[in-house]
């Protein structure tokens, strides 16, 4: 099953609920095909904003969005042919699976004999045909999703929005779903936005992602990007962990309370502190290294250790390494860190 994509486009779409603006004007280009997420904390504004490319919110005056070629800034939900998957599913609980999927192909006046290949291929995508005639409360979690997903993209529609569908399960099953649903959006290459406050699933669903914060759009950009070159502290801070170094400048090297870092870039733009993420330091003997700590805290996480080093800077810094190395709290340890991890935010 293969859809007919198209873009979308948002002109300065804002929202204002009783006097308060949660949504400041958004300038926002999706292109035919793509999977964009928008990603942020609660009531940075992403859901307000998917709900206006729904159609269930009117921009305020002024804004525009457009499918393709296509004004429908004024055009209800029903009308924009979308497919929608929310958190809660949503699901009609006095139907079984097959009448779940089915129902927009029934509010079409579709074909009985083509309802019923559209919803066979849909069931048979999903993996779902064993579970055809059985009611939703016999389901499990990660069915149900299924479900809602097969039911949005029954009817064909040209856009694809989904909105936190995977918070509701297991982490391990929601890790598993989401490999799933990766594969399956660019098989079907719909236009999809999906909206989350999970950096794990942005970083693996999205072709861009948008950082929001506060109603107001931080960044886009590709999952690489965002991670290694964040626009703001507010998009570093948010996407994933980082660590500060704080100092004072001379010859070209960052010093500070353990040591001193090579940033020549980073001092070029005028950067009064460097970050890194954990990943980017090495761990060296304290003679060689460019930052001299201790450790104060080892974290097994299985597939590595989270070291927490104290005295190498200002602030402690977390560091992962391979799982299988064993340090003592209290052990004396060198970190080198490459300059071009180094990130310098302003």
């Amino acid at each position: 099953m293969k859809f007919d994509s198209i873009p979308i486009t948002l002109t300065r779409c804002a929202k204002t609920y009783r006097g308060t603006r949660v949504v400041e004007p958004v300038d926002l280009s999706i292109g035919a095909s793509e999977t964009l997420v928008l990603l942020g904390p609660s009531g940075c504004g992403k859901t307000t904003t998917l709900r206006l490319i729904a159609g269930l919110e009117t921009p305020d005056a002024g804004g525009r969005v457009a499918f393709g070629d296509d004004d429908v800034t004024a055009l209800p939900i029903e009308r924009r042919k979308v497919g929608m998957v929310f958190q809660n599913y949503a699901l009609f609980p006095n139907l079984t699976v097959r009448g779940n999927i089915g129902y927009g192909l029934k509010i079409q006046k579709v074909a009985a004999d083509a309802a019923r290949q559209r919803v066979n291929e849909l069931l048979a995508m999903m993996r779902l045909e064993a579970h055809a005639d059985k009611p939703i409360d016999q389901l499990s979690g990660g069915q149900r999703q299924r479900v809602a997903l097969a039911r949005a993209l029954a009817p064909r529609p040209r856009v694809l929005l989904l909105d936190e569908p995977l918070t509701a399960l297991d982490a391990r099953l929601r890790d598993a779903l989401r490999g799933e649903m990766n594969t399956l959006l660019r098989e079907l290459g719909v236009t999809t936005v999906y909206v989350t406050h999970d950096q794990a699933e942005a970083m693996e669903l999205g072709d861009r992602v948008v950082v929001m914060s506060a109603g107001r759009i931080e960044q886009i950009g590709t999952p690489r990007e965002i991670y290694y070159r964040p626009a703001s502290r507010a998009v570093a801070q948010f996407v994933g962990t980082l660590n500060r170094i704080a100092g004072q400048w001379q010859d070209g090297m960052l010093h500070t309370t353990g040591g001193a870092v090579p940033a020549t870039a980073a001092r070029t733009a005028g950067a009064s502190e460097l970050y890194f993420r954990p990943e980017d330091a090495a761990l060296t003997e304290p003679a060689t290294a460019h930052l001299r700590g201790m450790i104060e805290q080892a974290t097994f996480l299985g597939e590595r250790t989270r070291l927490t080093i104290g005295g190498a800077a200002p602030d402690a810094l977390i560091v992962d390494v391979a799982g299988r190395i064993e340090l003592a709290r209290g052990t004396p340890v060198g970190l080198s860190i490459a300059p071009d991890a180094l990130i310098a935010l302003a």
